[in-house]
């Protein structure tokens, strides 16, 4: 740790930390430049002049239509998912802590599937809108299932597990009553996908990221205090279930309108947490290096999908959820040896 005193403020930085977040947002930066440039006959020296606004109306179909809307949505998506779930691993002290499994994914699937099934929305705003609404609904019922004198770790993510079966339950539901057409509608919702990804995609995750990462990372010391327990955060003098629920209101946030614009993409909240803090050995939440590593690994992950040698282009929320489980059975199995 570092002070770095500047006129009249003293900040303690950790070293490892900002240059560990300095190198992931290089490597993203340097991935959404190859994903901009792959794919046609179109170099990365072309995608650099019309970045800087010398190129072609081709070049500027290709680029600013096509594919940044695409890269941005994975690097923003990604970022959202690793804040929320460092927030929400700190908040519950547990690694497996995450919108995964507390539900908030759950619940925006939910609302997804009953504006497509139940009422017929064929918008993306309106798919978007009931995603939101229902992955907030979802998380805020859980923290009140999870209230007695206070909110436990352990108590949110059982209580999260088992709003998330019942969510899931009725996801099974809904799509064995619709049609088929309308069915495999909602399916390809479900999976996770950055396919057709447009601006008015990007917008409502670029808000919620520079409103909720902001405030995240200002609470992020309070978080860290937190973190040893409610009685010496009580003693240090936080109002602890204020806080609780401030946090867990940025995190819900955060990943409720990721998933709403990019679908369930799974296990990206749970792992960039876990990679950030192995990497950067910093104590604390790491919400600044969550969201880079999630940005990184999503916009990763999507750039592999695009580029499998599949007969259709596979959708990111498949490769994701193969790579996430694996990872899961390490950390269960890791949790186990413990």
């Amino acid at each position: 740790m570092r002070t770095l005193r500047i006129p009249g403020l003293a900040l303690r930085v950790h070293v490892r930390a900002c240059v560990v977040i300095g190198c992931l947002l290089a490597a993203s930066a340097a991935l959404a430049l190859v994903a901009l440039s792959t794919g046609s006959a179109l170099s990365t020296g072309d995608a650099l002049r019309t970045l800087f606004g010398y190129g072609d109306a081709a070049t500027e179909l290709v680029v600013y239509t096509l594919r940044a809307p695409r890269v941005l949505l994975a690097l923003l998506v990604g970022a959202a998912l690793g804040a929320g779930g460092a927030v929400v691993q700190s908040l519950s002290r547990n690694p497996l802590g995450s919108p995964d499994i507390i539900g908030v994914n759950a619940g925006a699937a939910a609302g997804a599937v009953l504006m497509i099934l139940v009422l017929g929305s064929e918008t993306g705003q309106g798919v978007s809108l009931g995603a939101l609404a229902c992955g907030l609904a979802a998380g805020l019922l859980v923290y009140a299932l999870s209230f007695r004198r206070g909110v436990k770790g352990t108590r949110l993510v059982l209580v999260g597990v088992g709003v998330t079966a019942m969510l899931h339950s009725l996801i099974a539901y809904l799509l064995t009553r619709a049609d088929l057409y309308e069915s495999q509608g909602a399916k390809v919702w479900l999976i996770g996908s950055l396919a057709g990804a447009n601006w008015d995609r990007v917008w409502p995750v670029a808000l919620a990221v520079a409103a909720g990462l902001p405030v995240a990372l200002g609470l992020s010391r309070s978080a860290a205090l937190m973190e040893m327990g409610d009685a010496a955060a009580g003693a240090l003098g936080l109002r602890v279930e204020r806080l609780r629920l401030v946090l867990l209101l940025v995190a819900v946030g955060l990943s409720g309108v990721a998933v709403s614009s990019a679908g369930p993409v799974g296990f990206v909240a749970l792992a960039a947490p876990q990679l950030a803090r192995r990497v950067t050995r910093a104590p604390g939440p790491g919400i600044g290096s969550s969201a880079a590593m999630g940005a990184l690994l999503l916009a990763a992950a999507d750039l592999v999908a695009q580029r499998l040698p599949t007969p259709g282009q596979l959708p990111v929320g498949v490769l994701t959820g193969g790579l996430g489980g694996l990872y899961l059975a390490w950390l269960l199995y890791r949790e186990w040896r413990r």
